[in-house]
């Protein structure tokens, strides 16, 4: 397996990763958000891209999911963590935990979402009825637990267009439907992974609560102070991960290849 993050908000650059080449691959998608930084950490190859540029310069809604996953593709990346910052709908999803969904519904519009546009390839569909590698997944709560760190499993991702957070009355929508958490970037890059023949799990913090779920409005400060300790776990857990790939005998924790559906 060749692992990838992908950092979200939050998470631009992982301190622990000794740097060893960046790269920009050329994609028939345009170029990715920054550039593949390859290095080791904790003894294990990993590639990271950060999803929202260097800077954080690129809105949910403008960033380029096909070049990212396929420069990804083209760098022999397997195994993809999508690190992600959410807000909480459901009681169980409060500020400051970590979150492995299972499931995700997508309202975003206008975004490129597919690598198969049909024409003279045909068209192709590809199951995605259960969109996250569960073999991944329990990687990742495995990892978790090792560290000390609590990780909710399961729970619905709903994905909104931003970059404006949402009304009261959407959230209020999302939850009949079945959400859990909300974000602006779960899809289409779940999607693509998918459509790629990447094994793709995300891996949420949860900064605050969605709309209409605590008095008053959203505050920017209480998302900064939660999204800088629920990265501190994030770093915790994606160490324990790949220390417990990197350790000898662990090969039958080893998330090897793609475990369920066409990829």
């Amino acid at each position: 397996m060749r692992l990838a993050v992908i950092g979200g908000s939050g998470l631009g650059r992982l301190e622990a990763l000794e740097i060893t080449e960046r790269l920009r691959p050329d994609t028939p998608y345009g170029d990715p958000s920054a550039p593949l930084v390859l290095g080791r950490l904790a003894g294990r190859e990993l590639v990271f891209l950060a999803r929202h540029g260097e800077g954080h310069t690129l809105p949910p809604h403008r960033i380029n999911y096909r070049a990212n996953i396929a420069a990804l593709r083209e760098c022999g990346v397997t195994h993809v963590i999508a690190v992600a910052a959410v807000g909480g709908i459901t009681p169980a999803m409060a500020p400051g935990i970590l979150v492995v969904p299972d499931q995700i519904i997508d309202y975003t519009y206008g975004r490129e979402h597919t690598f198969f546009e049909g024409g003279e390839s045909g068209v192709t569909h590809v199951d995605f009825t259960h969109p996250y590698s569960d073999v991944l997944r329990r990687c990742l709560l495995e990892a978790g637990a090792a560290a000390g760190v609590d990780i909710v499993d399961g729970g619905c991702y709903g994905c909104t267009q931003g970059p404006r957070l949402e009304t009261a009355a959407e959230i209020a929508r999302m939850e009949r439907d079945g959400c859990d958490l909300v974000g602006m970037t779960g899809m289409p890059e779940a999607a693509l992974a998918r459509e790629a023949g990447l094994a793709y799990a995300c891996l949420a913090v949860v900064v605050n609560w969605a709309a209409g779920k605590a008095e008053g409005i959203v505050s920017m400060a209480e998302i900064e102070a939660n999204l800088a300790l629920g990265m501190e776990k994030v770093k915790r857990v994606l160490l324990g991960f790949t220390v417990s790939l990197a350790t000898p005998g662990s090969a039958r924790r080893t998330p090897d290849g793609p475990d369920s559906g066409p990829r």
